[in-house]
């Protein structure tokens, strides 16, 4: 068994929709441009509100990674 390392980067996914949609668009967007995606870890739920309602969702996340041997 190899031993591997690992890195965490933050990222910050947003929508109209729902929490669960920012968090896969980050991670959809993320893994364009990053290999080996393994796991997240969400810190913050965030959001605007607009006339008393709920008009966008903000979740700030850690993204982990393996760093290719």
């Amino acid at each position: 068994m190899n031993d591997h390392v690992y890195k965490k980067v933050e990222l910050i996914g947003s929508s109209k929709t729902s929490v669960n949609d920012a968090i896969e668009t980050a991670i959809s967007r993320a893994s364009k441009t990053m290999r080996n995606l393994d796991r997240f870890e969400v810190d913050q739920i965030r959001g605007h509100i607009r006339d008393g309602a709920v008009a966008h969702y903000q979740v700030v996340m850690k993204v982990g990674f393996r760093i290719d041997d």
